[in-house]
């Protein structure tokens, strides 16, 4: 990996920029934040565009402001169809576009006027086939926003690597707004029918990857719905029929693919994910919550003649494999080391940072 600590793409002039990206949206009933994403899209400062916006069967009024828009920009292709559920429409997408590289955009959010021409001109000053960028988090009351001037360009799987740590100083992630990409790396590729669609996709997409740009700069605007939050319902139930399965078949091809330290890595987070899973399960009001509870723990428990080498992975925290042995040793227990964990410890490591950082401000004065 190649980092660059301040790293501006460049303005590219205008003969340069006839490549035709494909900004691709679907649609699902967000009347109330279409225009505006479909807007942002339009005043972008990298013109060639093609736009497909696909409405999954809408039953509020998308489908004519689709049409309205369509009406007046001739970039923008419309397609209505059934309500086939979300990787329907992605796909639906995919097999209209005709552009060199494509991007995506939900509906309900927006995009920086030079986030395609941004990101275009990394692609192109790096000679790199995908290009990521960092995103702000749009809340009711408050905006998140890490940027930097930073950038890193990854060789070969060094990007996957970078996305299977799930290190929240890079926001690669599974979606795949925050991405734009050359098209020849769709091939064959689509969109699974099942939950988290995004993150089967995304992580084929980042493996195809031969170089790639990620810049810490924050060029689109992600909506966060907090009030549609449910903070002791327990575990969406498809993460037991289609996450979690599809987190074992990630390390099962990647153990195919002869990476057996990408394999630890995702085994590492998996399980430290499972833990986490079981703790929330057990102190929610899930009416299957015995049943949850009894799948986690078959889980867990089916690896635990390989721990020894999944939690001495490279990015394993020690912690984690005290807290697996407790578990392993009695559930109950390692449930009543969370709760005091959670009702004392945090709260006094919170403490402690806070006045680590004051004492740091005042020395920076």
């Amino acid at each position: 990996m190649r980092a660059y600590e301040t790293y501006e793409p460049g303005h590219m002039a205008e003969e340069d920029r006839k490549e035709l990206i494909s900004v691709c949206m679907t649609v699902y009933n967000i009347e109330s934040y279409l225009r505006k994403g479909i807007e942002s899209v339009l005043a972008q400062d990298y013109e060639n565009l093609e736009i497909i916006i696909v409405d999954d069967g809408s039953t509020d009024s998308s489908s004519r402001i689709i049409d309205a828009y369509a009406a007046r920009d001739s970039r923008i292709k419309a397609i209505h169809k059934e309500n086939g559920g979300i990787h329907t429409a992605r796909n639906a997408c995919l097999d209209a576009v005709t552009g060199s590289y494509i991007c995506w955009l939900d509906g309900d959010d927006s995009m920086d006027p030079d986030m395609i021409g941004s990101m275009y001109a990394a692609l192109k000053s790096t000679g790199s086939d995908m290009c990521i960028c960092r995103y702000r988090q749009v809340f009711e009351d408050h905006v998140s926003d890490g940027s930097t001037d930073a950038a890193y360009v990854y060789e070969g799987r060094e990007l996957l690597e970078q996305f299977l740590k799930e290190d929240d100083r890079f926001l690669i992630q599974n979606a795949v707004w925050n991405k734009l990409y050359k098209t020849e790396l769709t091939d064959g590729l689509r969109f699974p029918a099942m939950w988290y669609e995004d993150m089967v996709y995304t992580f084929y997409l980042v493996d195809r990857s031969k170089r790639s740009v990620y810049l810490d700069r924050a060029y689109y605007n992600y909506v966060c719905d907090r009030s549609s939050s449910q903070t002791n319902a327990g575990i969406n139930p498809h993460t037991f029929t289609d996450l979690i399965p599809n987190l074992f078949d990630r390390s099962v091809y990647l153990e195919r693919e002869g990476r057996h330290d990408l394999a630890l890595i995702s085994d590492y987070l998996l399980y430290k994910r499972l833990l986490i899973y079981y703790t929330k399960v057990s102190r929610s009001d899930d009416p299957d919550k015995q049943e949850h509870l009894r799948i986690l723990d078959e889980h867990i428990r089916g690896g635990a003649d390989r721990f020894e080498e999944v939690f001495n992975c490279p990015i394993a925290n020690p912690n984690e494999y005290r807290k697996m042995k407790i578990y392993l040793r009695s559930p109950a227990r390692f449930l009543r080391t969370m709760r005091i964990n959670d009702r004392f410890v945090i709260p006094v490591k919170v403490k402690a940072a806070a006045g680590l950082k004051k004492i740091k401000d005042r020395k920076d004065k």
